[in-house]
């Protein structure tokens, strides 16, 4: 019987392993397929405190997993096929890996993290981490007074054509409908801004360049029967059409809103079920950076401790 079991492999779980670990929770952590999570699909991390000239993202996740194991806590490698979040008598809830392994726990941790949104063409796989990003404010600052593109034609996308627009030579948005979906403020933002060009009815074919991105040819549908393939010339291309929460797993037993992010209490990492606690991207739509997930993964572990008090 585990006091605490951790599922997640970023900063948020590791930063609750530390933490559950130093109240002598004697935790399990859970590591999935992906050390890190979305963290990796970055070529550095130049804004988490504590790393002044940047590190790659395995490396901060490496440090972070050593000093979790440090404090005691323990490992298992594998993918979470199961749980069963009905509380027992005994106040406890039952996790499957791989279909074979089971554990129970007094106290669980998901920290799943979420997973960026792709538009499935071969060129972005080709060139990930290599001009390809999923967040511009992860990778912006690495195309300061260059050309780049952004998928997408919601809140997001145009938050973050604005935001590299304040880093950048010029921002394509590439938009696939006549139309952005965002709200009327952000429309308004991203139609005065000069350095953004919206390509509308645009949808992206192709990835070019030698090494790196360096370009990218569209598909331009300018009717029903009318198509016309145009390039442009961009040195970063940025996918801003939304991300999927991790958390198909427990949508029988927690809440979620629309999208499948898990509902929490204001202000804190509990969910519906007592002794189930959500930390990092799962349970957060809005901000999906490290450094915020790592601080709820921080909150999640403290709780949980108060929790196991009070049983």
């Amino acid at each position: 019987m585990e006091q605490c079991i951790i599922i997640g492999s970023g900063p948020a779980g590791y930063t609750a392993a530390i933490y559950a670990a130093r109240a002598n929770l004697n935790p399990l952590l859970i590591e999935g397929p992906q050390l890190g999570g979305q963290l990796m699909i970055t070529t550095e991390v130049e804004n988490f405190p504590g790393y002044p000239d940047g590190v790659e993202p395995f490396q901060m996740m490496d440090d972070m997993r050593r000093q979790a194991e440090r404090f005691g806590t323990r490992f298992v490698s594998g993918i979470v096929t199961k749980a069963d979040l009905n509380p027992t008598p005994s106040h406890t809830y039952q996790i499957w890996v791989e279909d074979t392994q089971l554990y129970e726990t007094y106290s669980l941790i998901i920290a799943t993290g979420a997973s960026a949104k792709f538009l499935g063409i071969q060129s972005e796989e080709d060139y990930r981490g290599r001009g390809v990003s999923a967040c511009a404010t992860c990778d912006g600052f690495f195309y300061r007074k260059k050309t780049v593109a952004v998928v997408g034609g919601g809140d997001t996308a145009c938050e973050e054509a604005q935001y590299l627009a304040g880093l950048c030579e010029k921002v394509y948005l590439i938009v696939r409908k006549p139309y952005l979906r965002a709200s009327q403020i952000m429309q308004d933002r991203v139609k005065n801004n000069p350095k953004i060009e919206i390509l509308f009815e645009h949808n992206t074919l192709r990835l070019t360049g030698e090494q790196k991105v360096q370009g990218a040819d569209l598909i331009y549908r300018k009717g029903e029967a009318d198509e016309e393939i145009r390039h442009i010339a961009i040195d970063g291309f940025f996918l801003a059409i939304g991300h999927k929460p991790n958390t198909d797993l427990f949508k029988d037993y927690l809440a979620l809103n629309e999208e499948g992010y898990i509902l929490t209490e204001a202000d804190s990492p509990r969910t519906n079920i007592p002794g189930v606690f959500a930390a990092g991207d799962c349970a957060d739509p809005h901000y999906r950076q490290a450094i915020v997930a790592a601080a709820s993964g921080c909150k999640a572990a403290i709780e949980a401790d108060r929790y196991l008090k009070s049983l």
